[in-house]
């Protein structure tokens, strides 16, 4: 039997028009999905379609689907240039359909406002006033209301109905029926006056005209829709900010000059400078220079860094003191900022369970409710009321219903989610993530490099008494260590060169490494040598000596002319938020459990540090993979946060993966959330500002069905007028959005809380 082919499935975003509620999205969805092998993810609140597809079905096919469905699509154009950007996010990126809905809202308000003010205020009405308001209809009901009809018209031609079927009904019932009133049915008299009501009532034998119904509707309609676009807009800051991070140019040296170039044209290896003040153009390694640099923009990390020599920069990061020459070592998409752009892209493209139940809801929503609107209209036709007592029953009831809330609920709060989370140095892969941290309940942490800083340090150094004195011995310890290739030697060196007041270290002569003890070397004419202690140690540093083996660091001697003058600990230090995020996660539910490869003693004194009962040392990735399972066996919602290649099979096993932002690409790649900032208390951040998404997206669920539960019944019995339908309509979608905003300004608590059950 032959092989089946593999079928290559490729990702296309493309950019749909035209949509305005939760059923063109189901449209949308449905009439792609019917293509073989293809899955779309349509975003009302971003106008994006993510199709999956089959490398032969191209992009023009996708088009040529969309579009026979009723709607625009094209494939986005290319980024744009950094000044393009730069003028986009300051004019507010506003695109000519969007200044054209501007215009056709403002001239819609000047020629609807008489006609309401009339129509409302019976004291005001003049001779022949209906024929002055009928004249000021017409355009509204023709050229304001245009868009609505085509997509309507449009909507027809495919055999489905949207929310602009039902406004350009509304519109058109409504502008019919007072045509009629006016030309054939007594109410053109001069002298005619017609009385307002909030709740219509039926007849009391006076004609009544809907002209204030046929101004509001598109009145209300394009002016939600207008703050609607304004507000998602607002979901959508925290990108535009992180794509005004980008540098626009950089001043690059070369044989000792600079030169001014685009950051497009600048290449890994060149060195550029960063003046104090200025943005770090790229990722890069700092060449010259010390300086403290501002990351609280790229990854949330609230305190500046101090960098010198050697340490790694950000691009976007700001140079808050003294001049810097670094190395590009990534440019283009390959930055730290470009990824982390890409993931919050991304993670707004996807749904979360609740909006895939709004939008199946949706699809059905405007056919049911066209038969709603004809039920209402017989029913009262049936019972013998006047047809204008039916005509606004069905009007109201056309007008009213809004599947747009419904479209809008979720990702606009996901949009300011995880906008949000990225300025909080949280990236997610999208609302199943979001799902999985609200409900996760036990964590496994790596202990190296996720609660611990990943490499070596000095802890602490003790000076014999009457000795030398501390920062004496450091400075010749240090000194005769710059010769050493050894992790301690490196850790000692960079720990006196930090501590000492002029951070300068004297030369040293004879240098020599003693393989499995130490280094020796001559100092300004003594010998010092930092030897692993033994039997030799006085008591002055048994102490010492003690509390290193009992903290699982290793402890090094230094001997200064053949005299014992200190004990330096040396170990991976335990990360200062990584006390506070353990504790906050047991205040927030969640049950902390460390697994890592390193030895027992170690681990058992980081997790005694942090207050971790379950540890678990010694553990291959195999045996990581297995604990969480075994977790999961016993009914925990297991997350595990990890940085190394040894945390990926971890990572992708757990219900929810959390990798460091400084670990492997392997890890980063295998998990649902990514802490930029390196630092686990952002897990904490993370879960809260889940928890609060998945309740305002909960709410806007809840308003958006039960407005509609409430008001379509409300116009079927006649007690709606359309006027007000319409208003309460467009209301409802901002509402929403309005809800979803107040995302943007969430700020985590600094203890977090015991979740109620």
């Amino acid at each position: 039997m032959s092989a089946q082919p593999v079928v290559t499935l490729v990702t296309t975003d493309l950019t749909v028009g035209g949509m305005t509620c939760a059923a063109c999205v189901n449209r949308v969805e449905k009439k792609l999905g019917k293509l073989d092998g293809v899955t779309a993810t349509v975003n009302l609140a971003t106008g994006m379609a993510r199709v999956t597809h089959p490398a032969d079905v191209g992009p023009d096919e996708l088009v040529a689907t969309v579009e026979k469905a009723g709607y625009t699509a094209a494939v986005p154009a290319p980024p744009k240039a950094p000044k393009d950007a730069e003028r986009a996010a300051a004019d507010g990126d506003e695109s000519d359909d969007v200044r054209a809905e501007r215009d056709r809202l403002v001239v819609t308000a000047l020629l609807a406002l008489p006609v309401l003010v009339l129509s409302m205020a019976p004291a005001l009405q003049f001779r022949n006033w209906q024929w002055l308001c009928f004249a000021l209809t017409a355009p509204v009901a023709v050229w304001s209301s245009w868009p609505f009809h085509i997509r309507a018209v449009r909507g027809l031609r495919h055999s489905t109905a949207t929310m602009d079927t039902l406004v350009s009904l509304g519109v058109v019932a409504s502008f019919s029926w007072s045509a009629y009133a006016l030309f054939f049915g007594g109410a053109g008299d001069p002298w005619m006056r017609m009385p307002f009501t909030l709740v219509p009532s039926v007849s009391d034998g006076t004609v009544h005209l809907y002209l204030e119904a046929v101004v509001a509707v598109p009145l209300f309609v394009l002016a939600g829709r207008f703050l609607e676009a304004r507000a998602r807009r607002g979901t959508g800051a925290a990108l535009r900010s992180l794509a005004r991070l980008a540098a626009k140019e950089v001043a690059v040296r070369e044989n000792g000059a600079e030169r001014l170039i685009r950051i497009e044209e600048l290449r890994t290896g060149q060195v550029f400078v960063v003046r104090p003040g200025e943005r770090v153009a790229t990722d890069g390694e700092v060449a010259e220079g010390s300086s403290a640099v501002d990351l609280s923009l790229v990854t949330g990390e609230t305190e500046p860094v101090e960098v010198g020599p050697g340490s790694a920069v950000v691009g976007g990061a700001v140079n808050a003191g003294g001049l810097l020459l670094v190395r590009a070592t990534a440019v283009g998409a390959d930055t730290q900022l470009a990824r982390i752009t890409r993931l919050v892209t991304d993670a707004q493209a996807g749904k979360a369970r609740a909006q895939r139940l709004a939008d199946t809801v949706a699809g059905l929503f405007v056919p049911v409710v066209l038969a709603l609107a004809v039920t209402a209209l017989g029913f009262w036709l049936g019972a013998g009321a006047d047809a204008q007592a039916a005509v606004t029953a069905c009007v109201a009831v056309l007008v009213v219903a809004c599947p747009c809330a419904l479209g809008l609920a979720t990702p606009t709060a996901l949009m300011a989610a995880t906008g949000r989370g990225a300025q909080l140095g949280v990236l997610v892969t999208g609302p199943q993530a979001l799902e999985g941290l609200q409900h996760v309940d036990a964590v496994v942490l790596d202990k190296t490099g996720t609660l611990t800083s990943g490499h070596m340090s000095v802890a602490a150094v003790t000076a014999v008494p009457d000795g030398l004195g501390r920062d004496a011995v450091l400075r010749l310890a240090g000194a005769v260590e710059q010769g050493s290739e050894h992790p301690l030697g490196r850790a000692v060196a960079a720990y006196a060169r930090r501590e000492l007041p002029d951070r300068q270290l004297p030369e040293v002569d004879e240098f020599h490494a003693l393989p499995g003890r130490g280094v020796r070397g001559r100092v300004e004419g003594r010998l010092v040598e930092v030897l692993a202690p033994d039997d030799e140690v006085p008591a002055a540093l048994a102490d010492a000596l003690a509390a290193a083996e009992a903290a699982a660091r290793t402890p090094v001697t230094v001997w200064v002319d053949g005299t014992a003058e200190a004990l330096i600990e040396i170990g991976d230090v335990v990360r200062p938020g990584s006390y506070r995020a353990v504790e906050r996660l047991r205040r927030l539910g969640v049950r902390p459990v460390l697994a890592t490869g390193d030895r027992e003693a170690p681990a058992r004194a980081v997790a005694s540090a942090l207050r971790i009962d379950e540890v678990h040392a010694r553990r291959t990735p195999e045996d990581k993979a297995e604990l969480v399972l075994d977790l999961q066996e016993q009914g925990f919602r297991v997350a595990v946060v990890g940085d190394g290649v040894n945390d990926a099979a971890a990572l992708a096993g757990a219900d929810l993966g959390i990798a460091m932002g400084s670990g492997t690409d392997v890890a980063i790649g295998a998990a649902d959330v990514t802490l930029v900032r390196g630092d686990i208390e952002a897990l904490a951040d993370a879960i809260l500002l889940a928890r609060r998404t998945l309740s305002t997206i909960r709410v806007n669920l809840v308003w958006a069905f039960g407005y509609n539960v409430v008001t379509v019944p409300l116009a079927m019995v006649g007690l709606l007028n359309p006027m007000l339908a319409a208003a309460a309509m467009s209301a409802s979608s901002v509402l929403v959005v309005a809800n979803s905003l107040r995302l943007r300004g969430w700020q985590p608590s600094p203890t977090g809380r015991r979740p109620t059950r």
